[in-house]
């Protein structure tokens, strides 16, 4: 096996000096998997431990399983440093590598998952976007190449929404109060609007928004008007890298309560609370999988990567939250394409068939207890329909040492999210003139 080192050594060779042949990709018996990664560049810290989940998983399933059904998984990362321009340059320069190229792209960035949606639909490769991206890129007969599972930035508003209720005491409760979003001024951050718009005309809150822009350092004037004028009931933020911890120690100057205050998936890591120190005990944000590295998948990803010496990043950063959540994504593509060799074998597949896998991909419960993930996250089942699969998040708390879990799941307003995402795919089909199919 080609360890993942020695995979980046040669790839930064053939970025320097220009294409090169790669001996691994000689492998008949193998499946190529690109990884669309940020270890450098403004989100480096954030982008890191993903990148080390999802390689260790990577690791892991050559290690201990001989890789997917006796296919090899040979995978090689593309920095990106999340700039749209240089993960359009990684997609062309990866997507035709391996004996059939391209399994699936993970862009890691809504920014460049929108710039790749319509290329891979042409080069006819799937996109996991795995909550973040087009939340309307849901709806299978416009998308049938993008994944958004297990959950999308739509869902999960209408999840945080009714969180807040339960502490006011109902839905109904919701009527006057004040409910401010912090969030990247990016398409990223710009994604819940529409949501929270909706639920505010539903009930009755009023919404106030602040755009703060990249990287995020500058944020006093804003938390100036968030906590002395508008004086919201709760905080939500939709916040990436450095702006997260900044918005936190600025909240706490102001003295907005952190048990109000509420992260978004990409606000609610280690590295958004730890440099704020104290100030940040008490924050909250959202998850759709578990944090810590109690499950029997990361006993494996001990023994079978870090004691054998090919472990991606350092062994005490195992079962962090960006480093699970890397883990999760990894281990739904890879299911992805096992489900996708049920219908086309057991060899290699093309980014079309691991297309098919996605599609019909059925995460139950007990698959996810086979795989050391029992109660990590919830169960995921995909159709030519619905490629989300499932929405429900959880709320977790900052103790001041690790991330505890405050909430029961809490599933999306379907009947609200569902017909949104149908008209807003449905209008973009029509803008670029595409036929949905149908999924009867």
């Amino acid at each position: 096996m080609v360890n993942r080192r020695q995979t980046l050594g040669l790839a930064a060779g053939a970025i320097a000096f220009g294409a090169m042949p790669l001996r691994l990709y000689a492998q008949e018996n193998a499946q190529f998997i690109p990884s669309l990664v940020y270890r450098t560049g403004p989100y480096g810290p954030n982008g890191e431990p993903f990148a080390n989940g999802a390689a260790d998983y990577y690791t892991l399933i050559n290690e201990r399983d001989g890789g997917i059904n006796g296919v090899e998984i040979v995978f090689e990362e593309c920095d990106t440093q999340y700039n749209n321009d240089k993960g359009v340059e990684c997609y062309e320069r990866l997507k035709n590598k391996g004996p059939t190229g391209a399994a699936a792209f993970s862009p890691l960035s809504t920014g460049i998952t929108y710039a790749l949606i319509e290329r891979a639909r042409a080069d006819k490769i799937p996109i996991f976007s795995m909550g973040y991206g087009r939340t309307d890129a849901s709806y299978g007969p416009v998308f049938p190449h993008v994944f958004t599972a297990p959950a999308t930035y739509w869902s999960q508003a209408t999840s945080l929404i009714q969180y807040v209720a339960a502490q006011e005491g109902g839905l109904e409760a919701l009527k006057g109060k004040k409910i401010a979003l912090v969030y990247h001024d990016s398409a990223y951050g710009k994604e819940p609007i529409r949501t929270l718009e909706a639920l505010s005309e539903m009930f009755g809150y009023k919404l106030s928004l602040f755009p703060v822009a990249h990287p995020g350092l500058e944020q006093k004037a804003t938390w100036l008007k968030v906590g002395r004028q508008v004086r919201p009931d709760w905080v939500l933020m939709w916040g990436w890298g450095v702006m997260n911890s900044t918005a936190i120690k600025e909240a706490a100057a102001v003295g907005f309560p952190m048990e109000r205050f509420i992260g978004n998936w990409w606000s609610g890591s280690e590295n958004d609370v730890m440099p704020a120190g104290d100030t940040a005990v008490g924050y909250k944000s959202a998850n759709f999988h578990g944090a810590g590295a109690t499950w029997p998948v990361h006993q494996d990803i001990f023994k079978h990567v870090y004691d054998a010496g090919k472990g991606a990043g350092k062994r005490e950063r195992v079962g962090e939250v960006l480093y699970n959540r890397g883990v999760t994504n990894a281990m739904i593509v890879v299911e992805a394409i096992r489900t996708a060799q049920e219908i086309h074998g057991n060899k290699p597949l093309t980014g079309w068939q691991v297309r098919d896998g996605f599609e019909n991909l059925n995460l139950s419960a007990e698959r996810l207890a086979e795989l050391g993930l029992a109660d990590f996250m919830q169960p995921i089942r995909l159709s030519c329909e619905d490629h989300e699969g499932g929405g429900s998040v959880y709320v977790q708390q900052w103790d001041g040492k690790e991330w505890k879990r405050v909430s029961d799941w809490i599933p999306p307003m379907r009947d609200v999210v569902w017909p949104m995402i149908k008209e807003s795919a449905l209008a973009y089909a029509k803008e670029k003139g595409i036929t949905p199919r149908s999924c009867a």
